[in-house]
Parts: structure tokens; C-alpha cells; sequence
């Protein structure tokens, strides 16, 4: 393992001989590979991590997202494609064939005892793969590459094992490789089509936080990662110069983490627009923006949510408290993101909570009428996809293609529904952002 600070490349012993320090500049390592369990972190990987969430030290980001970024690279790396998988299968298949089947035949002139190893392969493989194709802890693209391996090995075990069957005149070959063969091919198929499938993390956050912990300790503060967002409900004097001009548009925040990461990274001033979570962050100088933003009568507010049975009532939240626009006439976009946003993708981290089955059942009547009866029964289902589950320079690519989309209303734009509701104008964005 390559030490974070002078590169010098330390072997086992080194660091054992060393105490857990690099042989050469002496600084600590982090972890320990080898000491860990099934999953195994090293410091150049965990720094390489922080450096690309990061954007190379030019975005800042939440520890939450950098669990869900470092789970995802975890997956990535244990990741096998449909054709290593096959051709996989096929070498050993192959190999054991020529070496064992061959024997077993010149003892027994037997072409299913020939093709007992072939068997015994085909079936510890089609275990393997139906695992991992229904396994919770592997992402979307490993499950259908499964799915897809599965499909594959049952046209090979049919095609091979009915041919060889013919040849050598065996009905129970010919049984077995239908039976297997139909089997691997009908299971996979119907794995290919369970794209939506929520999934649960491979690290545990608690031990994440221990890993994050031991990282800041020896190398200090990771860079760019943001503390927990304050609640500093005393009132920021601003200067009434300010005080006297809008912003022509607002981002409106599920939570006050993603408020937080987008005035972090400058969104606000790039974009020339106010930004605020619907919780009241930030609480020093939200009543002085809300007054700034209700003198504009071409306000356009943007609702920026998880995907969730309390993100998608954001917008009726907008528009029926006194707090933010009741009874006025000001645009409102949901940016998303919407079941609808999700259903095409094969990458969203898709979670499951009881507590957003609880939510779903208390959704209002006028939440429910601006959603399919599937995204109904999706959020009903307790699936959550969190914004913080995606990267900054997602996030704010997400945001900007919302934001202009909305400005291109007035021209053939398939990518925004219009919704008529009595409390004034709203739109749906429904484009996918997998």
C-alpha cells in the first residue's frame, strides 16, 4: 500500500515492522487492509475518493454523501460483467470436461457421467449469479448483469446439453440440461425485468463514521466536507442597499443539507438566485430574503426534493403555508426528483424505510392527483431515492437542466407537465436524470 504523503510503496512487513507507519516519511497509515473484514479499505483509495467527490478540492459535499459516493465505488469494484461471467463459465466448464469428464467416461463409457462436472459447474454458477441478482447489496447495473449472465449460461446449458444428449443417446441428460437450461434462462429474465429494486448499503454508517473518525485524526479534516448544517436562528443585520433589490428566482430545499451544499458551491451566485430549505435554512436571514422575494411579481420558485412521499408534497407545501406563497399567483417547478424521474433509471440507490411507508398512507388528496397511480403505489411501497445519494456536480446539473427547462416553457417543451390546482400555476419537470 502506497503511503498518501511520500508515495513510497509499503509492503505487509513494512508496515507490521513499522507499527502501522510508512518505512519512509514515518506518517501513519489509516487502515489496514488486511485487519479488516470482507470489505477491505486502503488510504490511497480512500483519499482518491474524497478528491474525485470533490472534484479535486473544488466542490464541497456532506459526509452522507461521500457514504453514499465511497459505497457505490465499492460496488464498482466487485463488479462482473455478463461476459467475464460467460466466459468464465464456458473456460472452466471446458476444463473440467477435457480433464475429469474424459476420465469418468473411459471408466464408465457414460455420457452423463462425462458430463457430471459440466453439471456440477452449471449449477454453483447458476447459484452464484441468482444471488447476486436478487442481493440487496449490489447495485442495479451487477444485478442485471446477472440477470443477463443467467439468461446467457441457460442458452448454453440448452443448446450444449440437448445436442451432446442426442449424440449420446441419454434421455436423463437430455431432462437434466432442460431442466437447468430453462430454469437459469427464465430465472434471469424475470430478474431483468425487476430494474427498481431497493437496495441497502454495503458499509454500515456507523462504521463509516468510525472510518472517517480514524481518517481525520491521522490526516486531518477532510477537505471540503461540510459540518452539519447550523440552525442560527439569531437575525443577520444586512445592509438595507441589498435589502432593497430581488432575485428573480428561488430554490426551495427538502432538506436543509442540500440548501446548504448548494450555497457551499456557489449556486446561488452563479445562477444569480435565493436559496432556502423549506425547514427555514438558512434561519439568520430567511425572514429578510422572504420579504426580498415577495416584492417580485416575476418570482419563479424551484422545488428541489427527494425522491419520497414528504419530498413530492413539496410543492403543495409551497403553495398552501402562509409561511411561503399561500394564495399567490407565483410560478411554481418541481426540478424533481419524482417517481416518474426514476422509473427509467438503472443507477438510482433505491432505499426502503417503514417510515416512508407511514408518510405515503398521509399523503394529501391533492399530492396524490399530481402522481400516476405506479408512482402512487411506488411511494406507498416505502422507496426513497435522497438527493444527497448523488454527487455536487450532479446535483447542480440536475438543478440547471430544471432551471433552464422552466425557461424554455413557452416553446414546444415535452420535459415540464402543466398542473391546474386552485392554488395557482405549477409544473412537473418528468425528463430522466439516471
Amino acid at each position: 500500500m502506497k503511503c498518501i504523503r511520500c508515495s513510497t510503496d509499503n509492503t505487509l512487513k513494512d508496515r507490521t515492522d513499522n507499527q502501522g507507519r510508512c518505512k519512509n516519511c514515518q506518517h501513519p497509515f489509516a487502515f489496514e487492509p488486511t485487519a479488516m473484514g470482507t470489505v477491505k479499505v486502503t488510504d490511497p483509495m480512500f483519499a482518491k475518493a474524497i478528491a474525485d467527490l470533490s472534484a479535486n478540492n473544488t466542490l464541497f459535499f456532506t459526509p452522507k454523501q461521500f457514504l453514499y459516493f465511497f459505497d457505490k465505488r465499492l460496488r464498482t469494484k466487485n463488479l462482473l460483467s455478463a461476459k467475464g461471467c460467460l466466459l468464465l463459465y464456458l473456460v472452466v466448464t471446458t476444463f473440467m470436461t477435457l480433464v475429469v469428464g474424459s476420465n469418468l467416461f473411459t471408466h464408465t463409457v457414460s455420457v452423463l457421467m462425462a458430463s457430471l462436472p459440466a453439471i456440477a459447474i452449471s449449477l454453483v454458477a447458476i447459484v452464484i449469479l441468482a444471488s447476486t441478482s436478487q442481493s440487496r447489496k449490489t447495485s442495479n447495473k451487477a444485478r442485471q448483469s446477472s440477470a443477463k449472465a443467467l439468461q446467457i449460461i441457460g442458452g448454453v446449458i440448452l443448446a450444449a446439453g440437448i445436442g451432446v444428449s442426442i449424440i449420446g443417446n441419454s434421455f436423463p441428460l437430455f431432462a437434466i440440461s432442460v431442466l437447468l437450461g430453462v430454469g437459469s434462462f427464465y430465472y434471469g429474465r424475470r430478474q431483468s425485468r425487476q430494474m427498481l429494486i431497493h437496495q441497502q448499503l454495503i458499509v454500515d454508517a456507523a462504521l463509516f463514521q468510525g472510518w472517517l473518525d480514524r481518517w481525520q485524526q491521522i490526516n486531518g479534516f477532510a477537505a471540503n466536507m461540510l459540518p452539519p448544517a447550523r440552525e442560527d436562528r439569531t437575525p443577520a443585520t444586512v445592509n438595507s442597499d441589498i435589502t432593497a433589490y430581488s432575485f428573480d428566482r428561488l430554490v426551495v430545499c427538502s432538506s436543509a443539507a442540500i440548501a446548504q451544499i448548494l450555497i457551499a458551491n456557489n449556486f446561488h451566485f452563479e445562477n444569480n438566485c435565493a436559496i432556502l430549505s423549506i425547514t427555514g435554512y438558512p434561519q439568520s436571514i430567511f425572514d429578510t430574503t422572504m420579504g426580498m422575494l415577495r416584492r417580485n411579481p416575476e418570482l419563479k420558485v424551484y422545488a428541489f426534493h427527494d425522491c419520497s412521499a414528504r419530498g413530492v408534497g413539496l410543492v403543495h407545501q409551497l403553495r398552501s403555508s402562509a409561511k411561503w406563497f399561500q394564495n399567490s399567483s407565483v410560478e411554481i417547478f418541481d426540478v424533481g426528483l419524482l417517481p416518474r424521474q426514476i422509473f427509467p433509471s438503472k443507477s438510482m440507490f433505491i432505499q426502503n424505510t417503514a417510515d416512508a411507508v407511514e408518510a405515503a398512507k398521509q399523503m394529501s388528496p391533492e399530492v396524490r392527483s399530481s402522481l400516476s397511480e405506479d408512482e402512487i403505489i411506488w411511494l406507498e411501497a416505502g422507496n426513497v431515492v435522497e438527493l444527497e445519494s448523488f454527487t455536487p456536480q450532479q446535483l447542480i446539473h440536475i438543478l440547471n437542466r430544471g432551471t433552464v427547462s422552466s425557461r424554455e416553457l413557452g416553446s414546444d417543451d415535452s420535459s415540464l407537465i402543466s398542473i391546474d390546482s386552485s392554488y395557482g400555476n405549477s409544473y412537473y419537470a418528468v425528463e430522466s436524470f439516471g
